[in-house]
């Protein structure tokens, strides 16, 4: 099933204000806009350095730019898959998050 982004917006303007990271998340929007996703471990065919959270989350977290940059979508599948950013920053800021044990509830934007 196609991917739809849910706040494409938000990767634009983290693009925007983190200039080192635009073709990165260029890269991954191009891969996003051609994968075809039936089940959350279809993920990992096209993002291979992906991590998908268990508990009940639903939640992915993708590594850009050589994993200096991570984002938190959280996906529902349907007639298409729904990917819903939650969470862009660094792998500095991520970690952070980890330690409180937010990456399951973040919900920024």
């Amino acid at each position: 099933m196609r991917v739809h982004l849910i706040k494409r917006q938000t990767v634009e303007d983290y693009m925007r204000s983190n200039a080192s990271s635009k073709a990165a998340f260029e890269a991954w929007l191009m891969a996003i806009r051609y994968a075809d996703w039936y089940q959350p471990q279809d993920i990992l065919c096209t993002f291979n350095s992906v991590d998908i959270l268990g508990k009940g989350s639903d939640r992915v977290i993708f590594n850009i730019g050589g994993n200096s940059h991570r984002m938190i979508c959280k996906y529902l599948f349907g007639r298409k898959v729904h990917l819903f950013v939650k969470w862009i920053g660094t792998h500095a800021e991520y970690d952070k998050i980890c330690k409180r044990g937010l990456q399951y509830s973040i919900s920024e934007f």
